[in-house]
């Protein structure tokens, strides 16, 4: 690994049960921990679910702009919180696409690459859900 592959943030408590995420270029992005009926900041499991729509969502808008601007674009993320013997997590996580264009041929292109492009995404290029999907050891230590 190369010191350009690494991707980092930085979290640190504002406040009781709130958080701010950092990123190496100064974005910032506050969340909590409150539950999903409590409050208006998200959860770091809806910040999950974020990332899997965000990261998809960026291939699949690069790859379809190239011959059409979208009329509408959105990405419905969902999944079911489960607590057994295997702890807290994730299952049924599901992106649904919803993505429209202009009539005319540029649209039609766009149209027709769009089902190619949510693939291409899904199989091969989206970080987020890849690592997910395959699934990767999570450290965690103190200093």
């Amino acid at each position: 690994m190369t010191d350009h592959s690494l991707r980092s943030v930085t979290v640190e408590r504002t406040a009781p049960g709130s958080f701010r995420a950092t990123n190496t270029r100064g974005g910032t992005i506050v969340f909590g921990g409150s539950a999903p009926d409590e409050g208006t900041e998200f959860t770091p499991v809806e910040l999950l679910l974020a990332a899997l729509g965000g990261c998809t969502a960026v291939d699949v808008d690069v790859a379809t702009t190239r011959h059409s601007e979208p009329t509408g674009f959105t990405v419905a993320v969902t999944g079911q919180k489960v607590s057994d013997e295997l702890g807290n997590r994730m299952t049924e996580l599901e992106l649904v696409f919803a993505v429209t264009f202009p009539e005319g041929e540029a649209g039609d292109r766009a149209r027709a690459i769009l089902p190619r492009a949510v693939k291409i995404s899904h199989d091969k290029l989206c970080t987020v859900s890849r690592t997910v999907e395959i699934g990767t050891p999570v450290a965690a230590k103190v200093t």
